[in-house]
């Protein structure tokens, strides 16, 4: 249960420099900064290789934000310069997650291992779920944020009707597949950092390599789960007044989806939740 004196330096460092530098590019607002740099903290303190998937998530989800932000600013009545995230928002894509890094700690010490059940179906479970975590999170922003730049009309997924862009719930095929995409960069990242932090036989460190195309999918279902969830927990409505997709009801709006029982906060956490268990099973079934 030991962590090395310098991984927790190490983890301070490597936090601070890219809260303070998100913060000036307005990718985190200071709340977002502060919860930013915690999160970052833990999982790196932890274990090199939850940190990595951390900031591969984060990296490419702020880049992607950023992609044809005017565009987006005519269509989303909450865009904000820079794509900005608060501490609500930081925590609903990777509060759960450190939860399970430190829950890892306690159980299994900040040593990495490979994915075998045989040597400890617990610690393999956890890892599952992080990797699941960060595949749904992942996936669910790059198919958001790549879907609305599509030129394909979104049909909404509960009945594949045509719907506006930004509506919760509307899918394109573009989006689709840039869900599973993003949920295989986390995988990669998974399997390429354990060839330096862990030491696993050859037959395990080849297995290792099945995270890919699970990973793959949880990202593609986790984005399939967050639509569904969207497309009838959330409402939407279009505002004639604004002429956008807005998600509360009002004197203005026409409703065109969902009923106001969750924000986007909210659809975010359950499907993490959700997609981790779901994959979490897998991982435990497969390795």
């Amino acid at each position: 249960m030991t962590i090395p004196m310098t991984q927790p330096l190490i983890a301070v460092l490597i936090s601070s420099s890219i809260a303070a530098s998100s913060y000036k590019k307005k990718s985190l607002d200071l709340s977002g900064a502060f919860m930013g740099f915690v999160v970052m903290a833990i999982h790196f303190a932890v274990n090199y290789r939850f940190g990595a998937m951390l900031l591969v998530f984060f990296f490419t989800s702020s880049k992607l934000t950023k992609l044809g932000d005017e565009k987006k600013r005519k269509i989303d009545p909450e865009y904000k310069e820079g794509g900005q995230r608060n501490w609500l928002q930081v925590l609903s894509n990777a509060g759960i997650a450190s939860l399970l890094v430190i829950l890892f700690w306690i159980m299994s010490g900040s040593e990495d291992k490979c994915l075998d059940s045989t040597e400890s179906q617990f610690a393999t479970a956890l890892i599952g779920s992080i990797i699941g975590h960060y595949s749904c999170s992942n996936g669910d922003t790059w198919s958001s944020e790549l879907g609305i730049l599509s030129d394909a009309q979104p049909r909404l997924i509960t009945t594949f009707k045509p719907v506006r862009r930004g509506t919760n719930g509307g899918v394109t095929k573009a989006g689709l597949i840039a869900a599973a995409a993003a949920g295989s960069i986390i995988g990669l990242t998974f399997v390429l950092m354990g060839f330096f932090t862990t030491n696993c036989m050859f037959d395990k460190s080849l297995n290792q390599l099945l995270v890919i195309p699970l990973s793959t999918l949880a990202g593609l279902s986790g984005s399939v789960i967050d639509s569904l969830l969207g497309a009838t927990l959330q409402f939407t409505g279009f505002c004639s007044v604004r002429n956008k997709i807005v998600g509360k009801p009002g004197p203005t709006v026409k409703k065109i989806s969902g009923l106001k029982i969750l924000d986007n906060n909210a659809v975010n956490l359950v499907s993490i939740v959700l997609t981790a268990m779901l994959t979490s099973f897998a991982v435990v079934y497969i390795f």
